[in-house]
């Protein structure tokens, strides 16, 4: 890339250790305005200090935006919709995030006229390939630049002398151990590194900051009812909320019943294994009560074909192709499949456990009790039908066994 064509730069700036390098790093190597933008995403820490932070270093147009309802609402929930996990275990906290913000920082570029966006993302993980992925999908002409992919400052102590260098301040943590390197939004917090870099490992109690441990939580279970619209938790317990409001609330009662942990190796999409630890207490909840909901509105044959689609889905977004055209057409499908999933479904949160005790849907229920029922169903079901439809679902099989007898 010719830093000739660089003016201005857009970049997506936490105020932490590496983003605070990284606004000095680019403002002295391209000789560029650097315009800072940081997402409220729900982490939990306050992102005002971060506007003071990129004052004091020059920055004239500083984007502070509270995008917590968006993420909820247009990027969250439509991943629940279509009950995406990836590798049966990760419900892709992080993945879902990023292509938001690779929107917002494209918007910004726009407003601003910058003729680049910048990231913090390492050579060696994800979260690059999705920022970039969303940046190309949205604007094909930006430049984009990736700081760790240029510079030789590729470890902790070089990012430190360089921070003492050039005045950047460095918070100071206590202690001699290694900082896990944490991610946090509405839908999980993930760790990784430090002793989580052996597999055999067990992380730390110490680690976990959003739910109590399983044996720690409390002995009597907490009940809550979700109400659903189109595949969306519009209520819990009967009080209308707002999908930001949805999440904080779950996030908060099952974390207290130590609902949501998880440690996981997964598959990187650059081709390494890596070992992380995550918690995701409302998504945990969602999920078990979205397929809930499902289990009783939607057609067999819809149901199934979700399930063998969901993997490619689940697949798309931790890859970062939220903004590919495949997804979008997935997502027509999805939703289309959604129109009947409205009801309630009761659930009881016990001890990291999400147990299922109830669904109801008063307009879109397929289960029909007289027909299901061990009872007499007084002629709503023939039971001889049952008879030559499984002689003709044996017909081929029956045929291959007479060539083998």
């Amino acid at each position: 890339m010719s830093k000739a064509n660089v003016n201005k730069v857009v970049l997506a700036y936490s105020g932490g250790l590496d983003t605070s390098i990284i606004l000095k790093w680019l403002q002295d190597e391209y000789d560029c305005e650097v315009v800072t933008f940081t997402a409220d995403i729900g982490q939990g820490e306050e992102v005002e200090p971060a506007r003071a932070k990129a004052q004091a270093a020059g920055v004239k147009e500083i984007y502070i935006d509270d995008l917590r309802e968006e993420y909820a609402r247009d990027f969250v929930f439509p991943m629940f919709r279509a009950n995406a996990i990836y590798e049966g275990e990760y419900l892709l906290g992080t993945s879902i995030a990023r292509p938001l913000i690779s929107k917002r920082q494209i918007e910004i570029a726009h407003e601003t006229g910058a003729d680049a966006v910048s990231h913090g993302a390492t050579g060696k993980g994800n979260d690059q390939v999705r920022f970039e992925l969303g940046y190309y999908g949205l604007k094909p002409d930006v430049q984009v630049i990736a700081p760790w992919r240029e510079w030789d400052l590729n470890s902790r102590e070089k990012l430190m002398a360089y921070a003492k260098t050039h005045g950047i301040p460095v918070e100071q943590k206590r202690g001699k151990k290694s900082p896990y390197s944490m991610d946090a939004n509405l839908l999980h917090i993930s760790y990784e590194g430090g002793v989580l870099e052996d597999p055999w490992a067990g992380p730390e109690d110490d680690m976990w900051r959003w739910t109590v441990s399983p044996e720690n939580a409390p002995d009597v279970a907490t009940v809550v009812e979700l109400s659903f619209e189109k595949g969306d938790i519009v209520a819990i317990d009967g009080q209308a909320m707002s999908p930001a409001q949805v999440m904080a609330h779950l996030n908060k009662v099952a974390g207290a019943n130590g609902i949501g942990r998880d440690d996981i190796v997964e598959n990187r999409y650059v081709g390494m294994k890596s070992r992380g630890c995550y918690e995701t207490p409302a998504g945990t909840v969602m999920l078990k009560a979205h397929r809930a909901m499902e289990s009783i509105t939607l057609d067999r044959e819809v149901a199934h074909l979700k399930d063998e689609l969901m993997p490619r889905y689940a697949t798309l977004i931790y890859n970062g192709y939220w903004w590919a055209p495949e997804r979008r057409m997935l997502q027509e499908m999805i939703d289309a499949s959604q129109v009947t999933v409205n009801g309630r479904v009761r659930l009881k949160l016990y001890k990291g456990n999400v147990i299922v005790e109830g669904r109801e849907s008063a307009t879109d229920s397929l289960f029909d009790a007289n027909i299901a029922t061990f009872e007499d169903d007084e002629g709503a079901y023939n039971q001889q039908d049952a008879e030559g439809f499984i002689k003709l679902n044996a017909l081929r099989m029956r045929i291959a066994a007479r060539k083998t007898s």
